[in-house]
C-alpha cells in the first residue's frame, strides 16, 4: 500500500460493514500509486475519466505521465533557485489540471508503471542530476537533456503522439479532447476568509496559489450531492491522518462526531488537526444499516480492502475534514 505525502492509516480489523449504494458512478479500475507522492493526479484524472464515462466516453488516463511532467518542471524550477532541497512532486488536485493544460496528456495504455516501480528512486534520481547540474552550472539545456535521458531509461519513452479510433492528437489535443480547460471549479470552505469570494487556499501544497470559491460548509455539502446526482465525479482533497480512516477496513469515520461544525471545522483547520493529505475521488453516495449517510470514494491504494479499493467516508468526517474539492461548474 502507498501512502501520498503525510497519508496514514489506521490498521485495526474489522466485519466488513454492509451499505446500502444510493448511487454509484462508472467509473475505471482502481489503480495503486505505490510509493509516489502524486495522489493529487490519480484523484483529478480519476474524477475527469468517470465525468468522461457518464456521458458515454471511454477513457482512462495515465497519472505517470503527469508525474514525470511534474519532475521535469520541478527539476528546472530548482536549478534556476539553486536551491539545495530535494524535488518534491507536492501539489493540489487542481495542480493535475494545470499540468493538463500545459503538458496535455495520454492514454493509460500508452504510459504505464508496473507494480515493481520505484517512484522514489527516481525522485532521488531527478534530485541528483539537478544538484550536479547546480554544482557545475551546465544550464537549462544540457539540465534538461539529462532529466529526459534518466526518465526514458527508468520510466520509458513517450509516445511520439496520441492514436485512438483512427485519429492522432498530439498531447495537447488529446488533453482537450477529454477536459475543457477553466470547466472545473475548486471549492473550499473556512472562516477567515469571507464566503462567496476566491482565495488562494493556505497549505503547503498549494504551489500553484491556486483560488477557491469560499462557501458555508453546507452549501458545499449540497453541491457535492448535487454534483453525484447529476453524474459528475467530486474530487475530494483532505484529511486522512484520522484514527477513524481505516483503508484496510475502506471505512472513515469520526472518532468523536460530538462537535461537527463551522466554527469546529475552521478550529482544527488552525491548530493543524485537520491537515491536507491525500486525494480521492468521490463517486457515490451510500447508506448503512442504521440509515447513516456515507460518500463513495475511489482511492489510489491499489484493491486490498472488503471495497476493492472502494472507502466508505460518513457524511460527519467530509463535513469535518475535508480541505478542498473541485467539481463540474454548474
Amino acid at each position: 500500500m502507498a501512502l501520498c505525502c503525510a497519508c496514514t492509516t489506521n490498521t485495526t480489523k474489522a466485519k466488513k460493514k454492509e451499505f446500502r449504494n444510493d448511487i454509484v458512478l462508472k467509473t475505471t479500475p482502481v489503480k495503486n500509486q505505490e510509493n509516489g507522492t502524486t495522489c493529487w493526479a490519480y484523484a483529478m484524472l480519476s474524477t475527469i475519466e468517470t465525468d468522461r464515462i457518464m456521458i458515454g466516453d471511454s477513457v482512462n488516463l495515465s497519472p505517470l505521465f503527469v508525474e514525470r511532467c511534474m519532475l521535469a518542471e520541478r527539476a528546472k524550477e530548482q536549478y534556476l533557485k539553486g536551491a539545495k532541497q530535494n524535488i518534491s512532486t507536492r501539489g493540489m488536485c487542481g495542480t493535475a489540471l494545470r499540468m493538463m493544460e500545459q503538458y496535455g496528456a495520454i492514454p493509460l495504455d500508452s504510459y504505464f508503471a508496473d507494480d515493481s516501480f520505484n517512484h522514489v528512486a527516481i525522485y532521488n534520481k531527478v534530485d541528483a542530476i539537478t544538484q550536479n547540474a547546480i554544482a557545475r552550472r551546465q544550464g537549462l539545456n544540457t539540465l534538461s537533456a539529462d532529466i529526459d535521458d534518466m526518465l526514458n531509461n527508468q520510466m520509458g519513452f513517450l509516445p511520439k503522439a496520441v492514436h485512438m479510433l483512427g485519429a492522432e492528437y498530439t498531447f495537447i489535443e488529446f488533453a482537450h479532447s477529454v477536459y475543457k480547460p477553466g470547466s472545473y471549479e475548486g471549492i473550499t470552505s473556512f472562516t477567515h476568509h469571507p464566503y462567496y469570494d476566491s482565495f488562494a487556499l493556505e497549505v503547503a501544497d498549494n504551489v500553484d496559489r491556486e483560488a477557491f470559491l469560499n462557501l458555508p460548509i453546507d452549501s458545499l455539502m449540497a453541491r457535492i450531492d448535487h454534483s453525484l446526482r447529476n453524474n459528475h465525479a467530486v474530487c475530494w482533497e483532505g484529511d486522512t491522518s484520522e484514527k477513524g480512516f481505516s483503508f484496510e477496513n475502506g471505512i472513515a469515520e469520526l472518532d468523536d462526531a460530538k462537535h461537527i461544525s463551522q466554527m469546529y471545522r475552521q478550529k482544527d483547520f488552525e491548530q493543524y488537526r485537520t491537515t491536507d493529505d491525500h486525494a480521492m475521488s468521490i463517486i457515490g453516495i451510500a447508506h448503512d444499516s442504521k440509515g447513516k449517510k456515507y460518500y463513495i470514494a475511489k482511492n489510489s491504494w491499489g484493491k486490498d480492502n472488503p471495497y476493492g479499493g472502494l472507502i466508505y467516508m460518513s457524511e460527519d468526517y467530509v463535513r469535518m475534514k475535508t480541505i478542498a474539492v473541485w467539481m463540474i461548474k454548474e
